[in-house]
């Protein structure tokens, strides 16, 4: 039963007192500790709002309460996995009414808290379960009180914002259209009354930042309100906020220019917003926005009027952007056709910006793997190089040959000032390559690099004349590290328009730069490597472009390499910052495969270590998880080769891991357990070696199994278990245990098909003379699932089971034995279960091992079953049984499942979180990853495999198929006569 508090001043009293002692390092765990103990309890959310509210209690006290209570709604106001709420419906209700309210009254610091949690049970709740939210918020409005004004405005745009990406639909618009009703006309009044006061406070620099807040706020949320179609209340006011807007674009005062020259102040952030929601309107409303022109010519005297600083980066990109847009459509093409125009834009817009300047200088030389992440990874999109790049995209895609011809001027000017003296002008180069890459490259992704370029631009033979002697140069001191990356980079970025000869050729040339003492220089270098290693001899598709022949010859320089580098880092964050440098050591161990094996001690002992060193403090999620990829390739490719080498990876293994498990460092354990499981499966030893024996009993334990992380890793190792050691798991009395697992999953929403995988290990592994005592009281679970808590999931997942027991052809199972199985439960229910769901859903059926083992059991029940066939359901169980098989045999196959099945070893050359996407609850080692158990392996064609069924059945029970088939419909007679046909078999 849940406990309830009470709220009063005791209760308060000693909440307090623990929040005191997590800030405080020695009595921090358990103070924690109880405090996650205790938001079990009822009222506890109304007990915290309730202390922040109590003005008696120290400043620092209430602002941990409202950390906490924002925590306490972002773990708990949403359904858990299995739809079950975590917080009563009367503590949600209570806190819904009154936690608005708070807010607005409430310090900044804790305004801030509380408003992030507004958002948290708005994006749950709003608009079906809080349709006062809204109203609400409006009612706070206060034209004298920006302040409390502002805390509002802010918990709006973030409920609000979340449209923006959405894709349209009728509850989406639903919702907008909620929150327009009670929304605009306040807001249309907030909003003149903002400008009133900003012109009526033009000498008061406290509270025009106060205002400008409010306005920056204002002009987002007509962004939310319009991301999706201009509402009528904005079609209606549109000319007067177009006027607010351009008057905004145009507005400065001294009082808030500011001295910071790389944080954009109040004003330079409302035109970035300004700029956002023109480029909306220039794309999406054009009909409507007659003022368009007005703010292109806004927007151009802004970019040749700001200066350099990079507080001014957010607003000239945006600027940019917007431009871009317009350039983009060709309906405004003759604004910017004439060669003046377009002269004009590179000239005063697009050169100023693509310059480097000393911000960027500094960032490469005191946080290059900063550098690096914008660079590369998009997180720069805000920068001015990026925008400039993609205006000249933009130009290019109206007049390809002029904006050529002008940027390639520039190109040759730039190179020639550098020519001129290389030492003193490497700038002039950076922008040269800058340039070209920007003209030359049409779409660039991480993938593949530039894949549709630029005809009028030679690419290689640019290369040749002005990237390979920078390649060719000694790796430090030559030229300016910079121009090393832009060297480097060039090539990563034009690598699919190179030969793989061409490729192999260049491969050495940046094995040298990993010997850089420059960080950026050698990451780069290991990113480029590892790009080319990645590419595949035909675009997207096909095998991969190098070969394990092609690279093994390089492998031991390169992971010497890279492993120097890693461990230059001296703690464990600084080890683990570099993620490039290991995933590039995972490509190669992915490329060489089998032909690692004289480096598996070397690199073994080099990964373990690093395990070991970042164990204390995980802190990089995508580096770790290349640690443990790479270990899993390993174990994969030298196991498959020469399968005794799993006691050496045991013996190197266990030590670390056990480390891991012992100190429950939850980050790795579910790698830990992947890898394990990984290993298992690859033992060649007769029994379960006493290491592993030891380690069953803990892992059935229910401790374990309450992280939802562990859990599919937790499954692969006791299937590993049951594959190696069934008859020692029997032996040794953990086959209950095993069993216990597997009822705690079944009854699990979220993890139920893990439960039938388990399942379907015990099943073929345990003998049934053992697994059958239990039988009947898994049936019962799932039946009782099935009635109380169907899922769609579920639902296909029992129909998957019950196909694979009818098709799996071992003792104890088959059509009879589940037939029989279910009479145990209720006489009758089989051939109910066959009529009205296995039949009617095994169309539904996907996967290429799915559809097989569906189709191996309907011929199997239609052909060898005693059921079927001497009982009293012949007549009516029969023809439906074929009916649906060979509607099943004739159906349009997707051939989705066959080609994902195919792929599988493909996949491992093709490992990228970036595509797949890291999860931070449990990521998939796709190393570790093991191909479909296939419970029909012996039956190679379902088809050839009914024909013989039936020759046996006639053979078996003369005239009985006639009797059979005179039932069927002619359309599936037809099919069947012409699979005899084609088989050479009569009856």
């Amino acid at each position: 039963m849940t406990e309830v508090l009470e709220v009063n001043n005791a209760s308060m009293q000693a909440l307090a007192s623990y929040l005191q002692q997590t800030l405080d390092p020695a009595t921090r765990h358990e103070a924690e500790q109880f405090l996650a103990k205790v938001q079990q309890s009822q009222n506890f959310g109304q007990l915290v709002l309730q202390l922040i509210a109590t003005k008696s209690f120290d400043m620092h006290i209430r602002f941990a309460a409202s950390l906490l209570f924002k925590n306490f709604v972002r773990r708990n106001w949403m359904a858990d996995d299995d739809g079950d709420s975590k917080i009563s419906l009367s503590d949600r209700e209570a806190i819904k009414n009154r936690i608005v309210d708070l807010m607005t009254i409430s310090e900044a610091r804790i305004q801030l808290q509380l408003s992030d949690a507004v958002t948290q049970i708005a994006d749950s709740d709003f608009p079906q379960k809080w349709q006062g939210l809204i109203p609400e918020l409006v009612s706070k409005l206060n034209l004298n009180d920006f302040v409390t004004n502002n805390g509002l405005l802010q918990t709006a745009h973030s409920i609000f914002q979340r449209w923006r990406p959405l894709y349209p639909s009728d509850n989406l618009y639903t919702e907008i259209k909620i929150a327009l009703e009670s929304f605009c006309d306040p807001y249309y009044k907030l909003f003149m009354a903002t400008d009133n006061m900003i012109q009526s406070n033009s000498q008061n620099a406290a509270q025009l930042k106060v205002l400008f807040e409010t306005l920056h706020l204002l002009t987002e949320i007509y962004h939310d309100l319009n991301c999706h179609d201009i509402p009528e209340f904005f079609v209606t006011h549109l000319q007067e906020f177009m006027s607010f807007f351009h008057k905004y674009m145009t507005y400065d005062n001294p009082l808030l220019s500011g001295e910071d020259e790389d944080t954009p102040g109040p004003i330079l952030q409302v035109k970035a917003s300004i700029c956002e929601v023109v480029e909306l309107y220039s794309k999406r409303y054009e009909e409507d926005f007659t003022s368009l022109p007005e703010f292109i010519q806004t927007s151009w005297t802004l970019l040749t009027t700001l200066g350099l600083e990079p507080k001014n980066d957010m607003l000239v990109s945006k600027a940019m952007s917007f431009l871009t847009s317009v350039v983009k459509n060709g309906r405004h093409r003759s604004m910017f056709s004439s060669t003046d125009v377009l002269s004009q834009l590179c000239e005063k817009v697009v050169l100023p910006n693509m310059g480097l300047r000393e911000s960027d200088e500094e960032l490469f030389e005191d946080e290059p793997i900063e550098y690096i992440r914008r660079d590369l990874e998009g997180s720069d999109s805000e920068t001015r190089r990026r925008a400039a790049t993609e205006l000249v995209r933009g130009l290019l895609d109206q007049f390809p040959t002029e904006v050529t011809a002008i940027i390639t001027n520039y190109i040759q000017h730039y190179l020639q000032r550098y020519n001129s003296n290389v030492a003193q002008n490497w700038k002039d180069k950076d922008a040269a390559m800058f340039l070209l890459t920007s003209i030359a490259a049409k779409s660039v992704g991480s993938q593949f690099g530039a894949r549709e370029t630029n005809t009028e631009v030679n690419i290689l033979d640019f290369f040749e004349k002005n990237v390979i002697p920078d390649l060719n140069a000694p790796v430090s001191g030559a030229i300016h590290p910079i121009l090393k990356v832009d060297a480097i980079k060039y090539l990563y970025t034009f690598r699919s328009q190179f030969s793989k000869d061409q490729l192999l050729a260049a491969l050495p040339l940046l094995i040298r730069h990993l010997e850089s003492t420059n960080y950026a220089v050698y990451t780069y270098a290991s990113i480029c490597i590892e790009r080319i290693l990645f590419m595949r001899a035909s675009g997207t598709t096909g095998p991969m472009l190098f070969s394990s022949d092609d690279i093994a010859p390089l492998a031991e320089t390169l992971i010497s390499n890279l492993f120097r580098l890693i461990e230059l880092g001296q703690t464990p964050e600084k080890l683990a910052e570099n993620d490039y440098l290991m995933k590039c050591a995972m490509r190669v161990v992915l490329t060489v495969r089998e032909k690692m094996m004289p480096l598996v001690s070397l690199c073994l002992a080099r990964l373990t270590a690093i395990v070991q060193a970042v164990s204390s403090n995980p802190s990089n999620p995508k580096f770790n998880h290349y640690v443990f990829e790479s270990i899993g390739a390993l174990i994969r490719f030298i196991c498959n080769a020469n399968p005794e080498a799993s006691e050496q990876f045991e013996n190197l293994l266990f030590q670390p891991f056990q480390v891991i498990l012992q100190q429950d460092i939850a980050e790795f354990t579910p790698y830990v357990f992947q890898l394990l499981s990984q290993l298992l499966s690859y033992s060649t030893r007769a029994e379960l070696s006493p290491s592993y024996q030891a380690m069953l009993p803990p892992l059935v334990q229910p401790m374990l199994w309450q992280q939802q992380g562990n859990i599919p890793a937790l499954v692969k190792l006791l299937q590993a278990y049951l594959q190696k050691g069934a008859s020692w798991v029997v032996a040794n009395n953990h086959l209950e245990p095993i069993l216990g697992v597997f009822q705690k999953l079944v009854s699990s929403k979220i993890n139920d098909h893990h439960a039938f995988e388990l399942l379907q290990s015990l099943i073929i592994y345990v003998p049934m003379s053992v697994l059958g005592t239990y039988m009947k009281a898994v049936l019962i679970m799932l039946l009782t699932r099935l009635q109380n808590h169907k899922t769609d999931k579920f639902k296909k997942g029992f129909v998957n089971f019950s196909f694979f027991y009818m098709a799996l052809d071992k003792e104890g199972t088959g059509p009879d034995a589940y037939w029989a199985l279910f009479d145990t439960v209720q006489a009758g229910l089989f051939v109910q279960f066959l009529k009205t769901v296995w039949l009617a859903e095994a169309q539904k059926v996907a996967g290429r091992i799915e559809r097989k083992t569906c189709a191996v059991a309907l011929a199997r029940l239609a052909t060898t079953s005693r059921t079927i066939t001497e009982g009293t359901n012949f007549d009516a169980a029969w023809p439906a049984v074929m009916t649906a098989l060979i509607k099943f045999f004739e159906a349009p196959q997707d051939v989705r499942g066959a080609a994902v099945d195919a792929a599988e070893d493909d996949e491992l050359y093709g490992i990228d979180i970036e595509e797949s996407g890291y999860q931070a609850q449990f990521s998939q080692l796709t190393t570790a990853s093991s191909s479909k158990v296939d419970p029909t392996a012996a039956v190679q064609d379902p088809k050839q495999f009914l024909v013989e069924g039936l020759v046996r059945f006639n053979q078996a029970y003369p005239g009985c198929f006639q009797h059979g088939q005179v039932q069927l419909q002619p359309e599936t007679q037809n099919f069947l006569a012409a699979y005899l046909a084609a088989a050479g078999v009569s009856l």
